[in-house]
């Protein structure tokens, strides 16, 4: 039965296909023949409008990609440096995403590297890891083999191709917004403006600034091409040829997006939500909304299969709702018979759904062994005030500027640009027509299958609606976590600039206020066209030469005493040497020396963050004792210490790393909303500097610059004083 009618399901899109097909070639006609214009004027037209949109966002995309390469240039002096001086620019977990793209250039062939991130031992000291599972390297694996393939080891140096692609997917990134812009409005300006508004906000749109190889800047231009070719495959009277291509475009970008970044799902889930309720108010073509569901499914089990088997997305929320959404379908398919139970179910829906999804997650999580989000689940229960705890990870995290509430200045900039009062302005007319399209669907009244620009009903295209549903979405994430901003002003961008360049709108907005004196369709027209340009005039007069000045002004980045214990490290450390210090540091090690390190900056595996917070005790009040045998545990023969980290003198009190060790070990009493710190030691990293015993006689210290110091771990101990 579920066959025939999957069978039945195809042939009715079929049929509606070619009924389109068919008609929209007669409508076309007898519009043209009452304005007087021949179908060969009209082809004509369409294509010049096609062409030069397209001219323009490509052109876009790359003139952002160019602005990217000079600017960090500019900021780094890139071409001048040394090899040694470009790579300390790469921080933090940039700094590891890297240094395995450097393996694998170095590797005798791609086989063998990849057997060696796969089997990888000289990362971590007393720890074999499957580095392409556990940091998604997927995004360094494309890029050696486009790099050997391609021949450019002649050509170019490997640190600018790969900064090269990033730079390009940006470019990428940008180009489908403005096509989602310019298929949502009609009119490739909405493009052009989308991509002024993402410049001029580029420090809330994106991360590229701080974090080339980021797994997120390698994600999100597929994302981005993802919501571009739904866009397209959710309008409606949409041709069979340009649907299949959106529908193709969908699978792969989405099954794309799945591999190049971890926390994908959970974004992905956060669409399926806006897609379900999308289909829930009856909004879309339910065919089509289902087929999208199977894409997530397709990813999901291919990326399970193709990820090692990674657990994380069995036990995800995207698969437990697709499933739970899929199960809800056929029990209504099933039910058409029964009249009274079938509109019991449809009011029960969204109810049954959640509840399934729900039930099922929590079965997956008892059956499938799983560690790698039990940190983040730990990490929302704090957030939302659930839980207390002072475990040393779990504060650090909440006290990260990423994982804050956003700030005034964010709301401060966007409004400076104009940008948050139209998105207001576009979302509230939005908002209030797609409600009441919900409220006619709720008396029974059909949606119309085309809709006119007289009739000013712009919440009855399914696209708009499931905008307005993921922006919604979207933004209450961004107003817990500023992190989440990176996900929600591109999309701002993009649903702003629609909205001032489409008539539509400007109809549904007449069609309230009842204008009479002024015909609306006119005015609506003038308005699509004159509201964009005057914005687009204002952002070119204030912020342009702001623009020009940062590609023209030389900035500089030079970090003398890192150069320096890199250089150090490379002539007199033993190549068996294994380092410990803090992460971000240990990172910054690994790329630049290729020494084996005690810990990573990475947050998504519970050995490693153990690690972490164990020899983070070096800024702590512990006896040497103590932090000789945690350091000897993890086989360590060098200790750094950040003079940095050691004389913090945070803008927030208790976020430094000493205040929240000092709280994990029990070193910090409130009372009285006072603080009295107690302990029999010292602060380790103060008391080693003095060179006296014990210290001296766990630790010799070897190297020392203004920011640093460097101390051998001695593997005999002598206690003469």
């Amino acid at each position: 039965k579920m066959s025939s009618g999957a069978a039945d399901l195809r042939q009715r899109k079929k049929q509606n296909c070619t009924e389109s097909d068919k008609m929209a070639p007669e409508e076309r006609n007898k519009e043209n023949s009452k304005l007087g214009r021949s179908p060969k004027y009209m082809l004509i037209q369409r294509f010049a409008k096609l062409f030069f949109g397209c001219l323009a966002a490509v052109t876009s995309g790359m003139m952002y990609a160019v602005y990217l390469s000079t600017y960090h240039e500019r900021k780094f002096w890139f071409s001048s440096r040394q090899e040694l001086e470009r790579e300390i620019t790469f921080q933090g977990d940039s700094a590891i995403y890297y240094s395995f793209y450097k393996e694998l250039l170095k590797a005798p062939s791609f086989e063998r590297g990849v057997y060696e991130l796969t089997h990888n031992n000289k990362t971590v000291s007393l720890k074999t890891i499957n580095a392409v599972q556990q940091m998604t390297l997927y995004p360094e694996l494309i890029a050696s083999v486009l790099y050997q393939a391609s021949g450019s080891e002649e050509v170019i140096e490997p640190v600018y191709f790969y900064i090269g692609i990033v730079f390009g997917l940006q470019g990428i990134y940008v180009t489908a917004l403005f096509v989602t812009s310019w298929v949502m409005s009609g009119t490739w300006l909405a493009g052009m403006l989308t991509v002024a508004w993402f410049i001029i906000n580029r420090t809330d749109t994106t991360r590229i600034d701080y974090s080339i190889p980021s797994r997120e800047n390698w994600a999100l231009p597929y994302f981005a091409c993802q919501v571009a070719a739904l866009t397209g495959y959710l309008k409606k009277n949409l041709n069979c040829s340009a649907e299949k291509f959106c529908y193709l475009l969908v699978n792969a970008s989405t099954y794309t997006f799945m591999m190049m970044w971890e926390y994908s799902h959970y974004l992905l889930f956060v669409q399926a939500v806006s897609l379900f309720l999308l289909d829930s108010f009856a909004l879309a073509q339910t065919e089509k909304v289902h087929e999208v569901y199977r894409i997530y499914l397709f990813s999901l089990i291919v990326g399970y299969l193709l990820q090692f088997e990674n657990s994380a997305l069995l036990v995800s929320p995207l698969l437990s709702l697709v499933i739970a959404l899929m199960l809800s379908r056929s029990l209504q398919m099933n039910m058409k018979k029964s009249t009274f139970v079938s509109r019991l179910l449809k009011i029960m829906y969204i109810y049954l759904v959640l509840t399934v999804a729900v039930t099922l997650n929590f079965i997956l999580k008892m059956f499938i062994p799983h560690k790698e989000n039990e940190h983040l689940l730990k990490f929302i229960e704090v957030k939302l005030g659930l839980n207390t705890t002072k475990n040393f990870t779990m504060n650090w995290l909440l006290c990260q500027e990423s994982l804050q509430a956003p700030s005034q200045d964010f709301f401060l900039r966007l409004t400076q640009s104009s940008l948050l009062p139209f998105y207001i302005l576009v979302l509230i007319i939005c908002l209030f027509s797609v409600t009441q399209v919900i409220f006619r669907r709720i008396c029974g009244e059909p949606l119309k299958e085309t809709v006119k620009l007289e009739d000013g009903r712009i919440g009855e295209r399914p696209e708009i609606v499931y905008h307005v549903i993921h922006s919604i979405l979207l933004g209450c994430l961004a107003m817990c976590l500023e992190g989440m901003k990176y996900l929600w002003t591109p999309y701002v961008c993009m649903l702003a600039a629609f909205g001032v360049c489409s008539p539509e709108l400007w109809m549904t907005l007449f069609k309230w206020l009842r204008l009479k004196a002024v015909h609306p369709v006119l005015l609506a027209l003038i308005l699509s066209m004159a509201v964009p340009t005057i914005i687009g005039f204002s952002l070119w007069k204030e912020f342009f030469p702001r623009i020009m000045t940062e590609l023209t002004e030389l900035q500089e980045f030079y970090d003398p005493d890192t150069v320096e214990l890199m250089t150090w490290i490379k002539r007199q450390a033993p190549v068996a040497a294994v380092f410990a210090g803090s992460p971000q540091l240990m990172g910054v090690i690994k790329l630049c020396t290729g020494w084996t390190v005690s810990s990573l900056p990475l947050y998504n595996d519970e050995d490693l963050l153990k690690r972490n917070e164990n020899i983070y005790q070096i800024y702590s009040k512990r006896s040497a004792e103590d932090i000789y045998k945690i350091l000897t545990s993890y086989k360590a023969n060098f200790l750094v210490i950040e003079d940095s980290i050691c004389n913090e003198v945070g803008p927030v009190r208790g976020c430094r790393v000493k205040d929240l060790l000092d709280i994990a070990n029990g070193h910090v009493v409130c009372e009285e909303g006072d603080n009295y710190a107690y302990s029999k030691y010292g602060r380790f990293c103060h008391e080693i500097k003095m060179n006296y015993s014990p210290y001296v006689n766990y630790f010799t210290r070897v190297y020392w610059n203004r920011s640093y110091f460097v101390y051998r771990i001695n593997t005999v101990i002598s206690f003469q004083s």
